[in-house]
């Protein structure tokens, strides 16, 4: 039995992982399975792998009724020199470690399954991650299937928003973004003035500025190179939905730490963007999730024959 839960263990780590939106309540949960299943007779159970992922799921519902919205939590004052660099936790060697970065999860998808109530995020994570019926859900929300589906799809409409710009307008902006990213990890100066518009205008919360530090940027060459110095801590920023513009958000590990949103010139470049710190100014943000492939189910072996798991 104890290899037959340790086989599962990854998945079972991953769901709670995207309920809880943290690696360390998931393991709670995890272990919470298994303590129960050492108390429990499951001789007569069928499908292993079923009665555990309504273990965990009853667990984490518990848990996220329990702590209600984790967005007040999750917008704590932290300054942005405190974003950790990629030498924390990275490439340790440690099992630990790497069973952290094998369950890596989209931080902007964790910021926006936080603004779902628990009943949503459940029906969401179990069945547009990782592909579980609704008739399979519906008993762990004490919902019907047919009302489990409305909650599923209320769920994805919050997860995905609503663009504040046509489609091919939206997928440009993106690519630049993407490029203003890409270009930041890397402390490539010339490829992040590429993206800038020669009069760029960078405004920053006094909250995430260091001591003397200007809250007011101007020019392209004094905001790129600012921004170059900030090389190691773009590795949680990603593209996101911030009030139906492509924007960014800074979130390692689920924890949103920065907002920012994006200005562009009539040739698409970077007009300006603004750094949001303020816990605040970030809980009024309406955040979505503009890379639907972290939507992707997860796809862990580990099931019983014909058995999403």
């Amino acid at each position: 039995m104890a290899e037959r839960f340790e086989a599962r263990r990854p998945l079972l780590h991953a769901v709670a992982h995207r309920m809880l939106g943290s690696a360390g309540e998931a393991e709670d949960a995890v272990q919470e399975t298994w303590l129960r299943l050492g108390r429990t007779d499951v001789a007569d159970v069928a499908n292993l792998s079923g009665w555990l992922r309504t273990v965990v799921t009853r667990i984490c519902l518990d848990m996220l009724r329990a702590r209600g919205s984790r967005r007040e939590d999750l917008t704590e004052q932290h300054a942005f020199d405190e974003v950790p660099g990629p030498a924390r936790g990275a490439g340790s060697g440690r099992p630990e470690d790497e069973a952290v970065l094998a369950d890596a999860v989209s931080g902007a998808l964790l910021v926006v399954l936080d603004t779902l109530d628990p009943d949503e995020r459940i029906t969401f994570v179990l069945h547009d991650v990782f592909a579980v019926p609704f008739e399979q859900i519906a008993p762990l929300v004490a919902r019907t299937p047919g009302t489990t589906k409305k909650l599923a799809s209320r769920a994805r409409r919050k997860v995905r928003g609503t663009p504040a710009v046509p489609a091919e307008e939206l997928a440009r902006r993106r690519r630049v973004v993407t490029a203003f990213l890409s270009a930041m990890r890397a402390g490539d100066l010339a490829a992040i003035l590429a993206v800038l518009a020669p009069d760029v205008v960078r405004r920053t919360d006094p909250i995430a500025l260091a001591p003397g530090a200007a809250a007011v940027v101007r020019g392209a060459r004094a905001v790129a190179e600012g921004t170059a110095l900030l090389a190691h801590r773009a590795r949680y920023a990603e593209p996101a939905l911030v009030d139906g513009a492509v924007g960014i958000v800074v979130a390692p590990h689920g924890r949103l730490l920065l907002a920012l949103t994006v200005a562009f010139a009539d040739d698409g470049l970077i007009a300006g963007y603004e750094v949001i710190a303020d816990p605040d100014r970030l809980r009024r943000l309406d955040l979505a999730v503009l890379d639907l492939a972290v939507l992707d189910p997860v796809g862990l072996d580990g099931g019983e024959p014909g058995d999403p798991w």
